[in-house]
């Protein structure tokens, strides 16, 4: 899987935080451990996974100490059975002890994103449907966060505020109404884009006479989903690209899917994510 250049960069930083709120002045009980101390370890799976976060593992160790050497066994984006060995670490043994909680946080959490979005890319299958996040991210974590779901085989909706214009029901109120909100959404150009919330059918049309390239139809049931996707479709080439959101869940993600919109969105990929169970075993000599 590629890295954005933006998601390489925040690794570091987002690492060396997580190390500090753990070993803060230093690991007190690998201190009991011999300083001159070489070990193995090997980090498996208990259930069913995708993988997601490599970079930040071997980010994880490398801060720690660059003698540690981590073989790939399972790398982002692939699948891994109960049991199966994800990777393999060899190396100074006080930092591979200090390091394994983090690690392990950051590779179960990650995961746990890929593997519930590949579930949820799995259950539109062939619909034509493209399952996509939203910003409801852990704090900190975005950038890794829409990274696994990329793993998975999920689609990034916007980063965060600056990279695009979703105009929302209190954007509309502060603009006046829709056109005029679109009206001036157009002033950032044809490179960044914008999209429009819509609560209703009236909202929809208002969107489509305004020259909206891209609807959120917020709340719809499957009805009003299938009634807007026809409407869509009656302006022909100036159709906009649709997109359903709220309250999707696994169980109501192929219906959706199957009323014709083009994207899914859903925070259930990164707020209710729920980390995998990985395991780091030692080898002891």
């Amino acid at each position: 899987m590629q890295l954005t250049e933006r998601t390489r960069q925040s690794i570091g930083p987002t690492v060396a935080q997580a190390l500090a709120e753990d070993v803060g002045d230093g690991d007190l009980t690998a201190a009991l451990i011999d300083a001159d101390a070489v070990t193995g370890a090997t980090i498996f799976t208990r259930e069913p996974v995708i993988v997601a976060g490599q970079s930040w593992v071997d980010e994880v160790f490398a801060q720690l100490d660059e003698r540690i050497i981590i073989d790939w066994y399972v790398g982002d984006g692939q699948s891994a059975d109960p049991d199966d060995v994800i990777c393999k670490l060899v190396g100074p043994a006080r930092a591979l002890l200090t390091g394994e909680r983090t690690a392990l946080n950051f590779l179960q959490t990650l995961s746990g994103v890929a593997t519930v979005t590949a579930a949820f890319v799995k259950a539109i299958a062939g619909t034509g449907a493209t399952i996509l996040d939203t910003r409801k991210t852990l704090p900190g974590l975005r950038l890794a966060q829409k990274y696994a779901v990329t793993c998975g085989g999920g689609k990034n909706h916007r980063i965060g505020l600056f990279d695009a214009v979703l105009i929302k029901e209190n954007h509309i109120k502060s603009a006046g109404d829709i056109a005029t909100a679109l009206q001036k959404a157009g002033a950032f150009g044809d490179e960044i884009l914008v999209e429009i919330e819509v609560e209703d059918h009236d909202g929809l049309i208002a969107a489509l006479d305004a020259g909206a390239q891209r609807i959120l139809l917020d709340n719809f049931s499957l009805d009003e989903l299938r009634r807007a996707v026809e409407t869509n479709a009656s302006y022909g080439y100036v159709a906009a690209e649709l997109e359903a959101s709220g309250n999707i869940t696994l169980e109501t993600a192929r219906a959706v899917a199957e009323t014709g919109v083009t994207y899914l969105s859903t925070g259930a990929l990164t707020k209710n994510v729920r980390a995998v169970d990985l395991s780091m075993l030692f080898r002891i000599d």
